[in-house]
């Protein structure tokens, strides 16, 4: 079957893009040996640069920077996720008074960069008398940019759903609350699932910044050990070892959103493989039992948000 984007590559052209993948292939690893020669060349693998590794000390000051990194994530991807669905739902209201100023609140969040958030928080706030902890600081100019951009991510996974789903939910009696928790927020979050993820992977990386608040994230003890003159200042090395670390914990997290991923699919499959007979485009509950199911979601019509 051919494509209808665009035409089928003949003979000549499989030949050229074979050849180009062959040439890209031995530029990057030229690339890679040139790189790997030059460390290698200014000593970078020697055994007194490597030294600093054989110390359970620094290996405890790596996991004490590696634990400061994961508990501002952990804080940080919570808050983000929760910002994310109020401004979400903020936006997605259909009463202006609700949805402009959460409007201009989410552009403004989005369009600060996280280190001038850090630094106003940290270097800024002590001007008018308030002073706050590095942590706290990392965390929630963490919690205001990711946030900002999960509404973003949610708002455009509920807007690109079928119209025919919240008519659905209206149809059997439903409040737009009741559509919100009960039909497209699920659909949203399982559709847009890698790019939470892709955004908490961020949140993660972006823990780094706060080294420069003096915050002893990982990316600070890096730093503070690559700059250890007694072991030769092994810049190099610490880079290599905490890019490692970070590369391992981006992988964890990405690999979790996977299995959660692929058990809900699992799950989807065997709800769609029971009995044969078609399933409620909420769940298996009547429509009594899905009414009944708001009955904590407030006593508003459907222009409740």
């Amino acid at each position: 079957m051919s494509s209808v984007l665009y035409d089928v590559p003949g003979p000549k052209a499989v030949a050229r893009n074979r050849i180009l993948s062959v040439v890209t292939v031995v530029l990057v690893l030229a690339v890679i040996g040139w790189v790997i020669w030059r460390l290698a060349d200014t000593g970078q693998f020697s055994a007194a640069k490597w030294e600093i590794f054989t110390y359970g000390a620094i290996w405890q000051l790596l996991l004490d920077g590696v634990l400061a990194t994961l508990s501002a994530f952990a804080a940080a991807a919570v808050g983000a996720l929760v910002l994310g669905f109020v401004l979400a739902i903020g936006r997605l209201s259909d009463h202006a008074w609700i949805r402009v100023p959460v409007g201009w609140i989410t552009e403004v969040l989005r369009a600060i960069p996280v280190l001038v958030f850090m630094m106003l928080l940290y270097y800024g706030l002590p001007v008018v008398g308030i002073r706050m902890e590095p942590y706290w600081a990392v965390v929630i100019a963490l919690i205001a940019y990711n946030g900002s951009v999960l509404a973003e991510v949610i708002r455009a996974g509920v807007e690109s759903l079928p119209r025919g789903q919240s008519e659905a939910g209206y149809a059997i009696g439903l409040r737009k609350s009741g559509v919100l928790r009960l039909i497209l927020l699920p659909q949203a979050i399982r559709a847009m699932m890698p790019v939470i993820v892709a955004q908490l992977v961020v949140t993660l990386k972006d823990t780094a910044l706060g080294f420069i608040i003096t915050y002893h994230e990982l990316l600070y003890v890096i730093k503070l050990l690559g700059s250890n003159a007694v072991y030769g200042s092994p810049l190099i090395p610490t880079a290599m070892v905490g890019g490692t670390i970070y590369v391992a914990m981006c992988l964890a997290l990405s690999y979790v959103a996977y299995r959660i991923e692929q058990r809900t699919k699992r799950r989807q499959r065997q709800q769609a493989a029971e009995g044969g007979q078609p399933h409620h485009p909420v769940g298996d509950g009547t429509d009594t039992e899905l009414i009944a199911l708001q009955k904590h979601a407030g006593k508003y019509d459907s222009n409740a948000f």
